[in-house]
């Protein structure tokens, strides 16, 4: 983008949370200090070009209102030299719809699902000059902020965990690889909390919702196939505080991974025993942690800024005072299915009522993998959900180790 002089404005339009997400990360990639704009109709986009244009337009084709169309066609009405660059991303490819289109020269006209290393290279290509690079601080904390209170209020904000660094080293790889195979990433997508949570969000939502919700990862992946779901997963790489690098929380992460994936496997494991629904079960294990995660994440976040190193009993206040609300916010934020949410939150405590043979299972897992390491679960036979669901000492104390339940 010729003779720039300041940071340029983008203005991203869908109606769909998660592709917006993923658009804006690949804006801040492509171009740090972009200003940017998102919306989700189009009424909100004339009224906030009504007092001039961005430098850039992304929008869907589908959105609500006059429609993507419709607001490419009013941009050009302005006859600006040179044109206002204009990206529209559609589900529509038919040859009627691409005719109706090409009169109205996009800049480019992406079928969705678009291929972001693609799109990543346009969008350095027109918003940086060649050779130009622009380097952006992170933000800062306020001087005077106590962790406490940037954690509260980054509680209903908050994008969730970060991302295990096996899976993320995976995904900066293939951002940058010509072509990209799910199947060799999703046994790795598949262990990862935030990966996990965010993909069955997305194929909730009100772009992909149809028929029953999904409540697995495999469900998921299916409803928003490859392309989508690697997209998606590329951007989450892209986001700020998404690699955990503080010495101090790095193994608060580990551990709190490696429960997460010991209560997935113990619960997967007694379900298949139990004749119980095993994805569901290993889902709900897998997610139960995450609002711990998603502070750990803050707190990076926090610490990137310039706050104060913590000491270890910090950090564990800071958990036990925030993972809860954390957790809680996110999986309503995210829309999670009720029924998947209930059944993590049976990993912590079972409430009154009738139970079911999936939440009885989640929680004795949950129990199971908090046991100190070498010590068999015989003693959980005594535990209420034990009883109800019938295991005995023999059966406990033959749980599988981590490896032999994965």
């Amino acid at each position: 983008m010729a003779d720039m002089e300041r940071a340029p404005r983008v203005l991203i339009a869908d109606p769909d949370r998660w592709s917006a997400e993923l658009l804006v990360a690949l804006v801040r990639k492509a171009r740090c200090d972009a200003q940017l704009a998102v919306l989700q109709d189009s009424h909100s986009v004339l009224e906030h070009c009504s007092t001039g244009w961005p430098d850039l337009l992304i929008v869907d084709y589908g959105l609500p209102g006059v429609g993507g169309l419709e607001l490419l066609r009013e941009v050009r009405r302005q006859r600006r030299h040179p044109p206002v660059p204009f990206f529209l991303i559609t589900e529509r490819v038919d040859a009627a719809s691409v005719r109706a289109a090409l009169p109205l020269a996009p800049t480019a006209y992406l079928a969705k699902p678009f291929n972001a290393e693609d799109l990543l290279k346009r969008l350095r290509n027109l918003l940086l000059e060649p050779g130009e690079e622009v380097a952006c601080p992170v933000p800062s904390v306020p001087t005077q902020q106590a962790l406490d209170d940037y954690l509260a209020e980054a509680r209903e904000s908050s994008a969730g965990a970060p991302l295990l660094t096996t899976v993320l080293d995976a995904l900066r790889l293939a951002l940058d690889a010509p072509t990209r195979d799910l199947a060799e990433l999703e046994p790795l997508f598949h262990r990862d909390p935030q990966l996990t949570g965010q993909l069955i969000a997305a194929a909730n939502s009100a772009a992909q919702h149809l028929g029953s919700g999904c409540q697995t990862l495999a469900q998921a992946l299916s409803r928003l196939g490859p392309q989508h779901s690697l997209n998606l997963a590329l951007g989450l790489a892209l986001q700020r505080s998404v690699n955990l690098s503080d010495p101090m929380l790095v193994p608060h992460g580990e551990r709190i991974w490696q429960q997460s994936q010991r209560t997935a496997e113990l619960a997967r494991w007694l379900a298949q025993c139990l004749e119980g629904d095993g994805e569901r079960c290993y889902t709900a294990g897998l997610l139960h942690a995450l609002g711990d995660l998603a502070v750990l994440r803050s707190i990076q976040g926090w610490r990137d800024g310039g706050g104060e190193e913590l000491t270890e009993e910090q950090v564990d206040a800071a958990l036990r005072t925030h993972g809860a609300p954390f957790g809680s916010a996110l999986r309503t934020r995210w829309r999670l299915p009720l029924e998947l949410r209930q059944l993590i939150a049976a990993a912590y405590q079972l409430g009154g009522g009738v139970y079911s043979k999936d939440a009885l299972i989640v929680h004795i897992a949950k129990l199971a993998a908090e046991l100190p390491e070498g010590e068999d679960a015989s003693g959980l036979a005594r535990h209420k959900a034990a009883r109800m669901l019938g295991l005995d000492a023999a059966l406990l104390a033959s749980l599988p180790n981590s490896e032999a339940a994965g």
